[in-house]
């Protein structure tokens, strides 16, 4: 997941203000000594003042209440409005009033605060040059107008101050629709690992009561005589074992092929099991968890058909109506009634596609069939698809 860090471009914009307050001290010290001051006792007092306030806004001010805030900076730009006539020739002293300007709209929470600290320093700017200009008529004066565009850089650093908030806004949502993916993410994983696990569990506890059954059966035959038949049941036993094995695989494999639409599941499985497929009319492909519930219903059904009646014909079809999508699966009467049970057996099965059935609001009819074979029927209603 990515974290909150600093970027290239904060660092470059968090370096301006810095720049800015560090350079004009640094180059208002040296400037000193070589241009004149008026009042030079008074410009060197308001020169210290000025850049001791302006290196205390580079620091944090998270714990600096926010009336705190407008004092730091209402002196910052009172000092620095009344420098500014007062040290024409050094230049850069008189910039300090112009970054207290755009230090307010970038450190002050409320923009009416720092507009109104800006523009009372524009005010203030403007009245101590009229009042130098008046007092040393010979000393060098900025023109007129130039105290008043004291107030203007607070725009420019409301404007980034709201660049910044837009910035920290959009990364947070970034992070919280990561986080967000990253849930959604492992909760789609905890639910796949769950479908399995009722998977294998199915196709497991299937297959084990079948070989249980079996092996029950090879007991009282040979108890009573009967070795030939007793083999051929751990035969099938056996055979059963194999087939979980496979039952198993083909399970995670359906799962994993949930994204085909039904009728191409179904295609699929006949194709696997060579049995004969239709479709009618027009079944709509429901969503994942009830296709893959319908094609289980349809494996359970072809599997039970193969064991409890071998060698019979079997089918499977397909179709919709105007309020529901019916699944039919039919086989035959057992073509050899020595092997397995009768197509009539309801096989261990059922119980399981019944649950399915009621998980979906479906019904589920299995039964015999007039011809002496076994159907299993599936409706599932439209408005659960």
């Amino acid at each position: 997941m990515t974290t909150t860090g600093p970027r290239t471009g904060d660092f470059r914009d968090q370096l301006v203000q810095p720049v800015l307050v560090l350079g004009v001290t640094a180059v208002g010290a040296v400037q000193w000594s070589a241009g004149q001051t008026v009042f030079p006792a008074v410009a060197l007092s308001l020169f210290v003042l000025a850049a001791l306030a302006g290196i205390s806004t580079l620091f944090p001010w998270t714990g600096l209440g926010p009336r705190t805030q407008i004092a730091v900076i209402s002196a910052y730009m009172g000092f620095g409005a009344l420098l500014l006539p007062l040290a024409h020739e050094t230049q850069a002293a008189g910039i300090f009033p112009f970054i207290a300007a755009s230090a307010a709209g970038v450190k002050l929470a409320s923009r009416k605060a720092a507009v109104g600290i800006a523009v009372g320093g524009a005010l203030l700017a403007t009245g101590a040059s009229w009042a130098v200009g008046a007092l040393v008529p010979s000393a060098p004066q900025w023109p007129w107008w130039a105290p008043l565009t004291v107030a203007l850089p607070v725009y420019m650093g409301i404007s980034f101050r709201d660049r910044q908030d837009v910035l920290l806004s959009a990364r947070r949502a970034a992070e919280a629709a990561e986080r967000a993916a990253e849930s959604e993410a492992r909760e789609a994983a905890l639910l796949e690992r769950a479908r399995i696990g009722r998977e294998v569990h199915d196709v497991l506890g299937h297959s084990l009561s079948g070989i249980a059954l079996q092996l029950d059966l090879a007991d009282a035959l040979r108890d009573s005589g009967r070795d030939e038949e007793s083999v051929a049941a751990v035969r099938r036993a056996r055979a059963l074992a194999v087939d979980s094995i496979g039952e198993t695989r083909r399970a995670v494999q359906a799962l994993r092929e949930d994204t085909l639409p039904l009728p191409d599941l179904l295609r699929r499985l006949a194709e696997r099991n060579a049995v004969d497929f239709t479709i009618a009319g027009e079944p709509a492909s429901p969503g994942a968890e009830a296709t893959h519930a319908v094609f289980r219903v349809a494996q359970e059904a072809l599997t039970n058909a193969a064991k409890h009646a071998p060698g019979a014909t079997r089918a499977m079809s397909l179709s919709g109506t105007a309020d529901r999508i019916i699944l039919t699966v039919h086989n035959g009467p057992a073509g050899d009634a020595r092997h397995g049970g009768t197509a009539a057996t309801p096989g261990v099965g059922l119980v399981g596609m019944r649950e399915r059935a009621a998980q979906l609001d479906a019904t589920l009819h299995a039964g015999l069939a007039p011809d002496g074979g076994w159907t299993v029927e599936l409706s599932l209603p439209r408005h659960s698809v």
